[in-house]
Parts: structure tokens; sequence; C-alpha cells
């Protein structure tokens, strides 16, 4: 069955279309010839990746799904744990954390907690975002879980949840270990996860300096002062993972995460990072096709309390397609010929696919979007006297 896509994006000529398309289900998109989309830019580092945050479509990548050193990219995971301990009420941000020894001590750089002092969650959740320090990660961990290493467990446990299924952490700052390691698919998936799951929080990471204890320090991401697109969101470097860097960029309603890792310094990082999100929004461009919950199909049900099932997403539809060929799409739903009842909400009956220029671009299963119980004895003879007359 031929789906109609959204008509608030289409001309007038292609919305009178898919208005008929709509009635008769016979009417076929206009195709525009499709113009070769440009080659990525090849970036110098160990591994990089571009993906539009609301598809998923990944539009460059080069090692991809290379086990790398992250640095304090580390930090994404260790401030997405912490978000969801503040989420969950487990702790507060105005919270009075003890200083150990063990988070003055360490090394690397820091926010300059000292010693035995108070200080409250949201100074070092700040001090570990916008100064890199791993001190406040540290004495962050200890607080939520009694220890670093325990802690650790927590973002291993947090990785696996969203599919990190190449990463394992073995402390919360980043410092060199041989089993620490993710790739740059893998740290995509914990930026988006923080974006999408902690849009309290996230801004945080746009943020250019912070100051603590009378001392100023810069957030290392160069890209914020020269894009102001961008908005996050972590550096990271070490001799052994040279220099990262994953950052996300809005223009209008599309957003882009880039992860670069393994450059040889602060600006080729920065160029990097840059060239993969000018290419992007360049030449791709993202379209919500539908929202999750809403109908696009009420389906005949048998032997329920009700005639007609909605049908609809349980997640929102976005595609990423190369620009100007929103026109060549097309979506059709296949829908399971006898549906009978009961039927519970959130059941797969069907699916959604589509495909540009005839080349498959996405799939999404259809669900019901109610339940519908048995029918009554009458309802139950009747539908039966018409599925044996079918």
């Amino acid at each position: 069955m031929i789906l109609p896509l959204p008509m608030h994006q289409l001309s007038p000529t292609r919305f009178l279309k898919t208005a008929l398309l709509w009635l008769s289900c016979l009417i076929t998109f206009t195709t525009y010839a499709a113009v070769p989309t440009p080659a990525p830019p090849d970036v110098a580092a160990s591994g990089y990746l571009l993906v539009d945050f609301h598809s998923g479509k990944v539009l460059a990548e080069k090692g991809a799904g290379n086990r790398l050193e992250p640095a304090s990219l580390t930090k994404i995971m260790t401030a997405y744990a912490v978000f969801r301990e503040l989420k969950e009420g487990n702790i507060n941000l105005e919270d009075s954390v003890l200083i150990s020894e063990k988070a003055w001590r360490t090394p690397g750089s820091r926010m300059f907690i000292e010693v035995g002092k108070k200080v409250k969650v949201i100074d070092l959740v700040k001090g570990m975002i916008i100064q890199s320090g791993n001190d406040a990660c540290v004495a962050l961990a200890e607080h939520i879980a009694g220890s670093e290493a325990t802690f650790t467990e927590l973002m291993n446990n947090i990785a696996r949840e969203l599919g990190m299924t190449d990463t394992h952490f073995t402390n919360s700052t980043g410092l060199p270990d041989d089993d620490h390691y993710t790739t740059p698919a893998d740290i995509a998936k914990v930026a988006s996860a923080t974006i999408r799951d902690f849009p309290e929080y996230y801004p945080w990471y746009s943020d250019k300096s912070f100051v603590f204890n009378d001392i100023t320090q810069h957030n290392r991401n160069k890209l914020l002062w020269r894009d102001n697109s961008v908005d996050g969101i972590k550096t990271g470097h070490t001799e052994a993972a040279g220099y990262c860097l994953v950052a996300s960029a809005q223009r209008e309603s599309m957003r882009l995460i880039s992860v670069v890792m393994g450059t040889k310094g602060e600006e080729a990082r920065a160029q990097a990072s840059q060239s993969l999100l000018n290419y992007g929004f360049r030449f791709y461009e993202t379209h919500q096709l539908y929202t999750a919950g809403e109908v696009l199909n009420r389906a005949r049900i048998w032997k329920g309390d009700k005639e007609k099932l909605p049908l609809g997403l349980s997640q929102d539809l976005n595609v990423t397609i190369p620009r100007h060929q929103y026109q060549n799409l097309d979506a059709r739903m296949e829908i399971e010929p006898k549906i009978m009842a009961p039927v519970k909400q959130g059941e797969v009956l069907g699916h959604v696919s589509i495909s540009l220029n005839g080349e498959p671009v996405t799939e999404a299963p259809l669900v019901a979007l109610k339940s519908i119980a048995d029918g009554n004895i009458w309802q139950l003879i009747k539908d039966s006297a018409l599925l044996w007359l079918e």
C-alpha cells in the first residue's frame, strides 16, 4: 500500500498529487534526476564518523569500528552516568562532595579542587565538562559509587545498554590503560544519547569557560568560537590517543554529530571536524516523515470489540537523503492481511518502508496504537460469517 509523505514539506503541485494519491493510491511520484553526491572529505585521523542525530544515517566514516583510546572523550560517558544519577534522584546538583586525596592527586587536566574541601556537584560537573578536570571525575565517581572502580562498572553497564559493543572503560577520566578503549561509532552513541536524554544538561557542553577557585579555564573545543551552529560536545588528548574531538552542530532542524579520533594536533582535530560537518550540511538534508503515535492507517480487525484498529509508529521516522531529492522518496505500508482480536498496543502488524529512486532507505515496524479486546458473541458470529464468505 502506498503511503503519502507529509504534505507540509511539498510544493503546491506536489501537495495536489499527494492528496490524489491518498484517495486513489495510483499516482506515481514525479522523479527528478539524482545528482551524484560527492565523496566525503578524507580527513587525517585514526578513525572518524559523521552521523545524523535524528535518522542515525552515517554520512562519512573511516575506521569507525576500530578500537581506539578515547582519552577525555571518556568523560562523555562519565557525565552521562552522572546525569542519570541526577535524573533518578540519587544525587542533587547542590550536594556537597568531600574531596578525597585520590581525587586531588589524579594526574592530567584539572579543575584544581583541594583535598578535604567540599565542592558542589554542579561545580564538579562543570569542571569535568568545560575544564575537562580529571580530579572532578574521580570526586564525582567516589560520591556516586563509593570508588572510581565501582563507578567504572556503572559506566560499562550503561555502555552495554546503549549498544556500545566495542567499548570498555577502566577509569572515569580517560587516562591511558591497555584495556580502556572505544570506537568512533560507539562514542557517537553516547554523545547522541546525551543530547536526546538530557536536554537540560547538554547546554553545559557549549559553555566556553568556567571559573573555579578564582581560576578561569576555557573550553578546548575551538569550534564553539568558529561555528555558531556548534553547541558541543568534548575534546580529548593523550600521547597515545592523539587529539580527539566529538562535535555536534544544528542548522535549522538538522543536527549532525562528528567524531574524530587520533589526529596530530588541536588545530587538526578542529579542522577535520569542521570539514565533516560542512560536508554533511552542504550535501544532505533530514526530514521527519512521520511522528510516533500518528495514525497512518485504520485497519480492519476481526472478532474484536471494535472494527477499526489504528496503526502507526512507536518512534518518529526520520530520513537523511541527498539534498533536493525529497520529491523522489516513496513510502509504502505492508499490513497483515487478516488481523484478529485480541491485539495489544504496540504489537507489530506490518511495516513502513521508505525508498529513494527505487533504492531502500529505511524501514520501521507498523504497530497497533491501541489495544482491542475480544468482541462479544454477536461480533464473533458476525465476523466468522463474513470471513467464511470472503
